[in-house]
């Protein structure tokens, strides 16, 4: 048994925080991807929290996942739980194209905080199954994922599309992100390709 209980201790966890402006589907994203299940009424979310354990390439991880307000009056606490998030979702509505130009302020806001020039995002355009009322396109997505220098991936929370790859895409750049911050110290021991040597004659 206590094997078993080490085993779980040693899963990774990975802080992950939904962000974005009011109505355009965070919490339906996170309910999705948790539960299987689409939340069709909208209530104005403060802060909700979320754990799941899931595999992603090949590798088990813990996924503590902050599901976040988009309102205003709540800008004091996003700074709270932008400190202790590894890596950010940022959320806007295809059919809106109000909180697509709002994505700026989460990005610079999520920098600032963190003071760095780059950090793990993912920007997920939601509601891509409203194809009729779409107010943004494929390629001003892209252009502002390029622009910001994160990823781009058009979701349905309705429909289940790209919701599960936008969390296993972000958790793959935490991966990366933290393995760059902390290389392995044990890679050098042995002759590595890195290691170079060098004869004085």
């Amino acid at each position: 048994m206590a094997g078993g209980v080490a085993a779980v201790n040693s899963i990774q966890t990975h802080k992950i925080v939904v962000v974005g402006g009011g109505g355009v589907g965070k919490s339906a994203l996170t309910i999705q991807f948790i539960q299987s299940y689409f939340v069709s009424d909208y209530d104005p979310t403060i802060e909700d929290s979320y754990m799941k354990q899931c595999v992603i390439d090949s590798t088990a991880c813990r996924l503590d996942i902050l599901d976040t307000a988009g309102q205003d009056e709540f800008s004091a606490m996003r700074e709270q739980y932008m400190r202790s998030g590894e890596g950010f979702l940022l959320v806007f509505s295809l059919t809106n194209r109000t909180s697509f130009d709002e994505i700026f302020k989460y990005h610079r806001q999520i920098l600032r905080v963190k003071d760095r020039d780059e950090f793990p995002m993912i920007l997920v355009g939601n509601k891509c199954d409203l194809q009729q009322q779409r107010e943004v396109t494929p390629e001003e997505g892209n252009h502002l994922a390029q622009t910001l220098k994160i990823g781009y991936v058009e979701a349905s929370a309705k429909t289940r599309t790209n919701v599960d790859q936008s969390f296993h895409k972000l958790v793959r750049l935490i991966r990366v992100f933290q393995e760059e911050e902390n290389p392995p110290i044990a890679q050098n021991t042995k002759g590595s390709k890195n290691s170079s040597c060098c004869v004085l004659l």
